[in-house]
């Protein structure tokens, strides 16, 4: 079976649902193709108790601004899912869900959708398959013990399911951060793997954190104001919204009892090797996050405010540089350690090295073929619920155009 549309969108999570949303208000006749349901990512990849770290009132979808009785709370899961649906519903989003692509290809002057169903064309097509696409595993991951029981992030759900024993954590960002506080809770001893991450208070002066973000124009950031292009891969700001929101980093995770270590090395002989640099990687978390704190000061600046918060003093800890599995009592390990794109589905010239899609505010060098929700598409908030309308209405006017 072949069929045709003019405009094809691929994913119905933020970024296509946006995108569709601008079409839909000019009657511009498109389909979303979803592999799952409307905001499957959502839904069947992350665990039981996730709720938003950005908070409810940070949630500017169009057509679906958060206008709810707790716009400082965060949403859990199921709250998060429902808005989703009800924002799909709507505006009547024309989604074929259980409909994923596995192919895109060029024909002439249109586009060709290989699809479970048949293959479709398009006129114009819109990539918005998510920021977070192709879990990442570290060099030498493949050295575990085979009989230790392994998962990404996007499979674990709740302490229950692991097998009983200690967790290591390998990946510091906020979902590392997050899982490894609800198993220490849970009672777990648990170890963290740790890497990179900036920080910063849930609140300080008065104001969330998020709020300084925006109101500072840290999210303004583009790609171009980064110190090299793989920094697109950093994560956000460790940070938590369980429990109306509180501190979660380094220094908290450490004084609650989660044991630190280094970067992840490798494994042997029932042995998981760290490296020698849990000081160093703190260290190099508390100056990206005085790359925060520079936009705050000329911030305050500005506005006449006093400076709200100051880096605390080096936290200086050293780490073991090495677990016994059968030793230390291992049951499971949790990799967080970030994604990286996955559009080896995309048959069409239009990427870097990194394999990012080059574009210019979303319209690659192939007439027609768009892409919505890439990190640092335009900016730091492109990929996030608060910044994905202003690209989704920037790809759709030139759409319309």
């Amino acid at each position: 079976m072949e069929s045709s549309v003019d405009v094809a969108i691929v994913g119905a999570g933020q970024a296509g649902l946006a995108t569709s949303w601008y079409l839909t208000q000019a009657n511009v006749d498109h389909v979303i193709l979803e592999a799952g349901r409307v905001g499957e990512t959502w839904r069947s990849r992350r665990w039981d108790s996730f709720c938003l770290v950005t908070p409810n009132w940070s949630v500017q979808l169009p057509g679906a601004k958060y206008n709810g009785p707790d716009p400082d709370g965060f949403m859990d899961l199921a709250g998060l899912i429902d808005h989703f649906q009800g924002w799909a519903d709507s505006f009547d989003a024309p989604v074929k869900e259980s409909c994923a692509v596995s192919a895109l290809d060029a024909d002439g002057d249109q586009f060709v959708l290989s699809t479970a169903t048949g293959k479709m064309r398009a006129r114009t097509v819109v990539v918005a398959s998510g920021g977070y696409q192709r879990p990442h595993l570290p060099a030498n991951a493949g050295q575990l013990p085979k009989n230790l029981t392994q998962l990404f992030a996007e499979e674990y759900t709740n302490a229950e399911a692991l097998p009983p024993g200690g967790v290591l954590i390998v990946g510091s960002g906020q979902t590392g951060c997050q899982i490894a506080e609800e198993l220490h809770e849970a009672g777990r001893n648990v170890f963290l793997s740790c890497g990179r991450c900036p920080w910063a208070p849930r609140r300080f002066g008065d104001h969330d954190l998020v709020w300084w973000i925006l109101e500072s124009g840290f999210w303004e950031r583009t790609l171009a104001q980064l110190p090299s292009p793989t920094a697109r891969l950093f994560g956000n700001p460790q940070a938590t919204g369980h429990g109306g929101g509180h501190d979660l980093h380094y220094r908290t995770l450490h004084g609650m009892g989660v044991e630190l270590v280094g970067r992840f090395a490798g494994a042997e002989n029932g042995k998981i090797h760290f490296a020698d640099d849990l000081t160093q990687s703190i260290e190099a978390g508390d100056n990206m996050t005085g790359a925060l704190l520079k936009y705050v000061d000329a911030l305050c600046a500005r506005e006449g405010m006093p400076v709200p918060f100051e880096l605390p003093p080096p936290l200086r800890i050293r780490g073991r540089t090495e677990l016994d599995v059968k030793g230390d009592g291992l049951g499971a390990v949790i990799w967080t350690s970030g994604y990286r794109p996955a559009y080896d589905w995309v048959h069409l010239p239009v990427f870097d090295d990194m394999g990012f899609p080059v574009q210019q505010d979303g319209r690659s060098a192939v007439p027609g073929l768009y892409f919505m929700g890439v990190h640092f598409q335009r900016k730091a908030q492109s990929a996030v619920l608060y910044g994905v309308g202003e690209d989704a209405e920037l790809v759709a006017r030139q759409i319309i155009k």
